[in-house]
């Protein structure tokens, strides 16, 4: 998940009020933990301008009520937080950290694991937008099955507050901007190119994985989301201001196996976040584990 900071249509946008800016700021920040700094008005006002065009409300307070309602609320909210979220991602977005996925941590946890005879892999894929990252996962793990991961049950899961991207996630058809760091391999093996510019992801790859919504904010529904190897949270956490991410992060702290590995952006770090974890290093990159 990303925040799409281009503007709506800054003439139709209208104008929000300090008053109003906070409420639905705040609002917001209760329901998903995601914070608009002061700065981020005029974004908040231009998103907020196409769902009070759809809801036919006509001032912001008005929209607020909207939002919250008993009769309306549920199904709006969902289609706000779709308008504030979108998805910036590709398929083997980080080389260096599906490398040491590869070839360190997977062996060393199916090792682990083989130890006591239980032979399946959990994977999370958190703010997992159009599901690129978990279907690459599942691509690499492919790969494995004559070897390491026989006879192993794999179960991948995607998760994102997003129902618009989750829908594309399912769908499982992708353009050549997502597929532009594919190795040629995997392109040609799992990918089939029914037009210019228009790849389908075979039906192999898509059956490892699922997807559902999920609020990372949500205490109840992060409870069942138990006893992950490996859990992914790519470009998420830099949404939440320090509160809010340290609630979310404790969550996958408590989630996470006790051998299991928890792997954030390229831009991303837990130093002030969480003491819980302790960072392991590998070339290009570095993941935690407890």
């Amino acid at each position: 998940m990303a925040l799409d900071l281009k503007p709506f249509d800054a003439k139709s946008a209208p104008k929000i009020s300090d008053k109003d800016f906070e409420q639905l700021r705040d609002y917001i920040y209760n329901v998903c933990g995601i914070y608009f700094h002061s700065s981020k008005k005029y974004f908040l006002e231009s998103r907020l301008a196409r769902r009070m065009e759809m809801t036919g409300c006509k001032t912001h307070g008005d929209y607020y009520q909207y939002v919250r309602s008993a009769a309306t609320g549920r199904t709006e909210l969902s289609k706000l937080l779709d308008e504030i979220t979108t998805n910036e991602t590709c398929f083997f977005r980080n080389m260096p950290q599906l490398t040491a996925l590869e070839n360190k941590f997977l062996p060393e946890i199916v090792a682990t694991k083989g130890k006591i005879g239980f032979k399946k892999l959990r994977i999370w894929s958190a703010g997992s937008s159009s599901g690129e990252e978990a279907y690459t996962m599942a691509m690499i793990l492919l790969e494995k099955r004559a070897t390491i991961l026989k006879d192993w049950i794999i179960e991948i899961i995607g998760t994102d507050i997003n129902e618009t991207v989750l829908a594309q996630a399912k769908e499982g058809i992708y353009n050549s901007y997502s597929v532009r760091n594919t190795p040629d391999f995997y392109l040609k093996k799992y990918f089939k190119e029914e037009a210019a510019g228009r790849f389908v992801l075979s039906p192999e790859v898509k059956k490892l994985a699922s997807f559902s919504q999920l609020n990372l904010y949500d205490d109840n529904k992060m409870l069942f989301m138990k006893s992950f190897d490996f859990i992914f949270c790519a470009n998420v956490l830099i949404y939440f201001d320090t509160t809010s991410k340290s609630k979310v992060v404790q969550h996958f702290y408590n989630n996470l196996q006790p051998y299991g590995y928890f792997f954030v952006g390229q831009s991303e770090s837990l130093h002030g976040v969480n003491d819980k974890f302790k960072t392991v290093h590998f070339p290009g990159g570095f993941t935690y584990n407890k």
